[in-house]
């Protein structure tokens, strides 16, 4: 625990919490919260580097990931594109990228729209955009890379046919590659096409020689034996979690009793939100949620009740009141914060989450406490956060294991504001030459 940070907690004891601003207070706290649950090498396998070409308004981006990523920009500069993105990408382990893909609107509606590149003339504003003949087959990659191994994806439109499918897009190429960085003779797991091969020593084994375009080599692949790069690679993108849409309205399950069995991980809806609080008390760090229930309610207290039936209900204690609140008597912000308390004190955790707006229907207030719960938990799990919230994002840049991401658009072309072009990190798609 370094002198600063020593001295800062000299002081709130001192002085007492009345009597410091309210952003010192803040500081304090995350900075005690981090020193107490360790630093980014507590994270197994993260994400050192994520790449996407020509996705929406994503013509080429390449970003360097820290074990907590907030995410800002104003609306329309493709926050929502790069959560897409990511998701889309977390599809190939689920078999559902072409699928997702489909639902979008096929290829044409997802793939960047604007010219293959721009011209200096053009981004100085000197000559209008224009378009001209493509000078590369049209793709979609998605690709990331951690410290050990690395994983990309390339889509494309069909052969021309007579089929029904003629319409929709094909996986053209997936490539697994050890080391973080991609040359070909780190490859180790290789598909185009129809054909898959998976290196033997100083020889290629060829493992399939039909595989569907519309199915990732992570579902045709299922022996450990023959390629555990595969297993392994589907097992790590499987464990990425999405947190983006708890209901709250007045007919939300989690409002309602419902029948408990032991819950983990909370359903993406918060339909199971007491089953998983319960779950928390008993396997979890029943601790860590006491105060975190009290941290941003002060004087109150949470408890999970149980019908001769099975069913569970909340039960919300709040200081100043005579009997206990159940799920159905709270208000939306207080539902949503005990769902997010739910969602990051998994007993399971992850090998990434993704929050999207965390702050939808927060009291301000509550944002500072949601932002420690956020940093303590980015310890052990790599976090994506994205906000427009100016008070969630400044707490959770108390933490050193934060980076902010904040995005704009130029010519319709997401970028990131204030990086200069030597700080990309280095990529290299496999099907490019």
């Amino acid at each position: 625990m370094g002198f600063f940070l020593l001295k800062m907690i000299a002081i709130y004891i001192l002085l007492g919490k009345d009597n410091i601003p309210a952003d010192i207070i803040i500081s304090i706290d995350l900075m005690i919260a981090e020193n107490k649950n360790g630093n980014q090498e507590d994270i197994d396998f993260m994400i050192s580097t994520l790449a996407i070409n020509n996705y929406r308004s994503i013509r080429d981006l390449r970003i360097t990931l820290a074990p907590l990523n907030v995410i800002t920009g104003a609306n329309g500069s493709g926050k929502s594109n790069l959560y897409r993105a990511l998701r889309l990408l977390s599809e190939t382990a689920q078999g559902g990228v072409v699928n997702s893909l489909a639902l979008e609107g096929g290829l044409d509606s997802a793939f960047w729209a604007g010219p293959e590149n721009f011209s200096g003339a053009v981004r100085a504003g000197h000559m209008p955009v224009q378009g001209g003949v493509r000078k590369e087959v049209k793709r979609l990659r998605l690709g990331f890379a951690t410290d050990s191994f690395g994983y990309s994806i390339s889509l494309g439109l069909p052969h021309p046919s007579s089929s029904a499918f003629a319409l929709d897009p094909e996986i053209k190429q997936e490539c697994i590659w050890g080391g973080g960085r991609y040359h070909p003779a780190g490859v180790l797991v290789e598909r185009k096409g129809a054909i898959s091969r998976v290196r033997d020593g100083r020889k290629w084994q060829i493992t399939s020689e039909h595989i569907n375009s519309f199915t990732s080599m992570f579902d045709q692949i299922s022996d450990p034996s023959m390629a555990p790069e595969v297993f392994h690679m589907r097992e790590f993108i499987r464990g990425w979690r999405f947190y983006d849409h708890f209901r709250t309205d007045s007919d939300a399950p989690a409002r309602k009793a419902q029948i408990g069995t032991r819950t983990p991980v909370l359903h993406h809806d918060g339909r199971d939100l007491a089953a998983a609080l319960q779950t928390i008390r008993e396997i979890g760090d029943a601790q860590l949620l006491d105060e975190s229930v009290n941290d941003a309610f002060q004087g109150a207290s949470l408890a999970v009740s149980r019908s001769n039936e099975g069913l569970f209900t909340l039960q919300f204690r709040q200081y100043g009141l005579m009997r206990t609140l159940s799920g159905a008597e709270l208000s939306d912000g207080t539902l949503r914060y005990l769902l997010w308390i739910a969602a990051l004190l998994t007993p399971r955790p992850p090998s990434m989450m993704i929050l999207n707006e965390p702050e939808t229907s927060l009291h301000p207030e509550l944002l500072p406490s949601l932002a420690k719960l956020i940093i303590k938990v980015s310890a052990q799990t790599q976090v994506w956060v994205v906000s427009h919230s100016p008070v969630l994002i400044s707490a959770l840049q108390y933490s050193s294991l934060c980076q902010t991401i904040q995005l704009e658009k130029q010519l319709g072309e997401t970028h990131i504001i204030g990086r200069d072009i030597l700080e990309e990190p280095s990529w290299h798609w496999p099907d490019r030459n």
